[in-house]
Parts: structure tokens; C-alpha cells; sequence
């Protein structure tokens, strides 16, 4: 008897796929390199497919156990340790730490895995925890009265371009002629983010974290409708308007404006710096830091002083909290061996629907906000290349680098950031924020089928990439961000969570119901509160 029907059609199509790709590329080279890299999606289904464990062969104690090794989790443990918790110890189920802001070297060159940048402004007081942190590692400092950034560690310019009519424009902002009917509808969606973000009762109307801005009437109303009937209804249908606001709501939230809340898309603008359309020359509104290796600089700063308190390699499958203490049990995915932990707080810093699966209580808040959060999966793509691409018309090659519509999200070049004068090899990192309805086909596809889309989304502006591209990477996040859905923004299932502080405590960018740093940052700040 032959394969199986299923087992035999994924290898015609791994086998279609490379021949296609191969295709792609002059005969005279070899066929493109490549594969998957990063997080071992067979780790985490364990705890949905795994019908035993072993029984424990090492017993361990912590005073204090964090579950989860993403930004939440390390500034969890960073917020322990800064009360004087020196037994504090956090599992990890990767080998390394750093969740979707981790890094990657392909080629002898650092590029991301997944978030890229930090953006300033920063959101102001009420995230002082940021604040305080990135003062202490030199990012930020006090200069007469100002804060001021480390211009080291800001983007590079020129920051950002897009591929429209034939050539690259400055900015990702779509042109608008004056007079046009475009421009327009840009300077009233400016006006309505100012009217919206008016301050409320002495909180802000939109901030970060958005748990402690005001949520009222309008707010509440927002959160009813999608962004796009939101738009419909102020009369904004502008095809260049809406494609940006769509862009911009799939780069930050992996959905687009049919799909998220109006809460959400208004909130990404008028937490941060506004809505500003050509002619506005408010400074400094689109600066940002970054790096070869992105959000990962980050995490190395994180992790410096904790080093000997993180275990990678380790699936947490139980929590059960008892009268006294609570008990963990995790998989030692190295030496193939139980650990038992007892300890007196544990904090899960991982995604809703993770924490639901593995802790013993039947928490009501945690079964509902598990529920109800959905998440969109990613693919990060990383591409070698030999040497500069054939540049077509108009702006120079800048950090980041989109193009108009596209499915992807554009690329980022990871040697942007260098300081060296004659261009040549680098590594380009394209971004897909994919439908829900695609998760199965990331995961059981072929890598090759997915290098074989990010190509075809690429070629259009780069005909030369099948010659330069040595090799690409792939990163896919199955369950990369919550998607700030319509109606969720206020869920009392999340803030129940957020704000326990008993011996089992949560602490996740999902309690925000969507994903930034700032938010997975406060979260593990507040978490490690007494």
C-alpha cells in the first residue's frame, strides 16, 4: 500500500513548490536554500496533543516562578527582582527567550524575528515603567527639562518608502495633489483623531497601555463598529485613505480595517502621535528606535541581569495552585525529563489560551477571556542577498519599505542601521500578516510554498530578486497577536485577570487584546505589584 493520500499530496506539493521556485532563478544557480527557523511548533502543540507526561525526576523551589519568557514575562521577573525577590525563576518553552521580539543571524548578519522597533514619541506618563527602564539602559535621558533619545539608536535616514505608480515616494502615506479630493479626507481624519483624543475627566482618551486611559461613551461606541464602518460613517472612503488605514491596521494589529474595532484604529494614532497629513511638519512624529536584529536588542537588555534565572527548553503542561503554594510541572525538552516546582507566586506570562490549557482551577475569568481572544498568525521571512537590488525610480532604498497594494506588509533592510559606505550584501526581513483562515497552511505547508509567495509578492518591484536571493528563512507565528476585535476593548474577563494578585497572577500583551511592547512591558511590571 502507498503513502498516505494526505502525506503524498504535501510531498507533490513541497516538490511543485521547489521546482516552481527553482524555476524563478536563472539555470546556471543552484536552487534557492532555505527553511524554517525559530520556534518549534511541535513544542507547543504537545499541550494540546499529548495524552500523558512522565512522572517527575527532579523536584525544584522558587519563591517566585514565571511562566513564559516573552517581554511580559521578563519584565515580570525584572519587576521581582527590583522589590528584592532574589528566588525568582522563569520558564521558557523556546530554547531562548524574547517571544515575538526575538533575533536571528543568517549569513553572519543580525535581523529579526519578529517586532522590529520601538516608536517615540513615547506614550508619555503613563507608561513611566518604559520610561524609568529605557532611562537605566541609556536610551533615553533628561537634557534642561527634556527628554531626549539616543540618536545612535534611531532609525536611519531615509526611514521609509512606498512603491506606487512606478516609483518610490518618501513616506508611506500615499501622494496627495493639493486641492484633490485625497487630501481632503487626509486634513478630516486628522481632524477627527484631534477631536476624539480630547482628554476625559483627567485621563487621556487613548494611551499606552490602554487600561489606563479613559474609556467613556464615545470610546465605547468606537469599540462597537469595525474601523471600516467607522470610516464609512465620517465619510472617509478615499481609495488612497483606506488603503493606508488598512496597512497600518494589518502592521500593527495582523488584521485589516474590516476586522478590527474602530477603538483600535483610532487608537493607534491617537495614542502615539496622531493622524498627520501632507504639509503637517510636526517633529519628530515618525522617529523611532531600531536595530540590525530589532526588538531583540532589547531582550539581550532585559536578560543581562537574569541570565542565571531563565530556563529555555522548558513546556510547562501543569498549574495548580493550592492552599499553601502552587504547584508547576514542566517538560525538559533537553534532558527529556519532568520537573516538579513548588512555589509561593507563579505568574503566567503566556497567551490566554495557553495559561487556559494548562492551569488546573477553573478560573471563569481566565475560560472567558481564552474564549474570546483570537489570534492572527504571522509569517517573517528573512532573504540573503548577494548584493544590492536594481533600484527603480524615485526615493532612495530606505529602512523600511512597502509597497502599495500589496498582500505583504513590505521589508525592512537589516544593514540600514550600519554605518557603511559601499553597499552589498545584506538581509532583507518581509512581513505577512496572514487571514486566521491560512494558520493550517503555515503550518503544514512546505517551506518552500511560502518563499515561493514571498517572491511573488516582491517580484513585481524587484525583477532582479531571483538572482540576488542566496537563501531565505522563515519564521511562521501561528499565534502571533491578539486581534482587537469589535465589542472587546472593555472585556471584564481580561481586567479581572490583569488585576489579581494572589499566589497565581497573569501578566500577556492578550490582557490588552492586542500586541506592543509597551503593553506586554506594563503588564509584567504591574504583575510583579504587590
Amino acid at each position: 500500500m502507498g503513502p498516505h493520500p494526505r502525506v503524498r499530496r504535501r510531498a507533490l506539493l513541497g516538490a511543485a513548490a521547489a521546482a516552481s521556485l527553482a524555476a524563478c532563478r536563472p539555470q546556471e544557480l543552484a536552487p534557492l536554500q532555505g527553511g524554517w527557523v525559530g520556534a518549534s511548533a511541535a513544542r507547543g502543540h504537545q499541550l494540546r496533543d499529548a495524552k500523558s507526561w512522565p512522572a517527575p525526576s527532579r523536584q525544584r523551589r522558587a519563591q517566585v516562578l514565571i511562566v513564559g519568557g516573552g517581554i511580559a514575562g521578563l519584565a515580570a521577573t525584572r519587576g521581582f527582582m527590583q522589590r528584592g525577590v532574589s528566588d525568582v525563576h522563569l520558564l521558557e518553552l523556546e530554547d531562548q527567550a524574547g517571544g515575538n521580539s526575538r533575533g536571528h543571524r543568517i549569513g553572519g548578519m543580525a535581523c529579526p524575528l519578529g517586532a522590529h522597533y520601538l516608536p517615540l514619541p513615547l506614550p508619555g506618563p503613563m507608561a513611566h515603567e518604559l520610561s524609568d527602564w529605557l532611562h537605566q539602559i541609556g536610551l533615553l535621558r533628561q537634557h534642561l527639562g527634556r527628554t531626549m533619545a539616543d540618536e545612535r539608536h534611531l532609525c536611519h535616514s531615509p526611514q521609509e518608502r512606498l512603491f506606487i505608480d512606478g516609483a518610490w515616494v518618501e513616506g508611506l502615506l500615499p501622494p496627495a495633489e493639493p486641492g484633490s479630493r485625497t487630501l481632503t479626507q487626509y486634513q478630516q481624519l486628522a481632524m477627527r483623531i484631534r477631536d476624539v483624543s480630547k482628554p476625559q475627566h483627567g485621563k487621556p482618551a487613548f494611551a499606552l497601555p490602554a487600561h489606563r486611559a479613559a474609556f467613556g461613551p464615545e470610546q465605547a461606541a468606537l469599540d462597537q463598529l469595525t474601523f471600516a464602518a467607522w470610516l464609512q460613517a465620517q465619510g472617509l472612503d478615499d481609495t488612497k485613505l483606506r488603503w493606508y488605514l488598512d496597512y497600518c491596521c494589518r502592521d500593527d494589529y495582523g488584521a485589516g480595517m474590516h476586522t478590527v474595532s474602530a477603538w483600535a484604529g483610532v487608537h493607534y494614532f491617537a495614542s502615539r502621535h496622531g493622524f498627520h497629513p501632507p504639509g503637517d511638519d510636526e517633529a519628530e512624529r515618525d522617529a523611532v528606535f531600531t536595530w540590525p536584529e530589532g526588538n531583540a536588542w532589547l531582550v539581550q537588555r532585559l536578560l543581562a541581569p537574569m541570565q542565571d534565572r531563565v530556563h529555555g527548553a522548558r513546556t510547562v503542561f501543569r498549574v495548580s495552585v493550592g492552599r499553601h503554594d502552587v504547584q508547576v510541572l514542566a517538560f525538559d525538552e533537553t534532558a527529556q525529563t519532568v520537573e516538579a516546582w513548588t512555589a509561593q507566586t507563579v505568574v503566567m506570562a503566556v497567551p490566554l489560551h495557553v495559561a487556559a490549557r494548562i492551569v488546573d482551577n477553573q478560573l471563569a475569568a481566565l475560560i472567558d477571556a481564552a474564549a474570546k481572544t483570537q489570534h492572527a498568525p504571522w509569517l517573517v521571512a528573512n532573504l540573503l542577498l548577494d548584493a544590492p537590488l536594481l533600484e527603480r525610480r524615485g526615493a532612495p532604498p530606505s529602512w523600511d519599505n512597502v509597497i502599495y497594494g500589496s498582500a505583504g506588509l513590505g521589508y525592512v533592510d537589516a544593514m540600514h542601521q550600519s554605518l557603511r559606505v559601499v553597499a552589498g550584501a545584506t538581509v532583507l526581513t518581509a512581513y505577512h500578516a496572514l487571514p486566521m483562515s491560512q494558520r493550517r497552511s503555515l503550518l503544514e505547508a512546505p517551506w518552500e510554498t511560502w518563499a515561493q509567495q514571498v517572491m511573488d509578492d516582491l517580484r513585481p518591484t524587484h525583477p532582479d530578486i531571483g538572482r540576488r536571493v542566496q537563501r531565505i528563512e522563515l519564521m511562521r507565528w501561528g499565534h502571533a497577536m491578539a486581534l482587537p476585535l469589535p465589542g472587546q476593548h472593555a472585556m471584564a474577563s481580561r481586567a479581572a485577570l490583569r488585576a489579581m494578585r494572589g499566589r497565581l497572577r497573569f501578566a500577556h500583551a492578550d490582557l490588552a487584546g492586542y500586541s506592543t511592547f509597551e503593553e506586554a512591558f506594563s503588564a509584567g511590571i504591574e504583575a510583579a505589584l504587590p
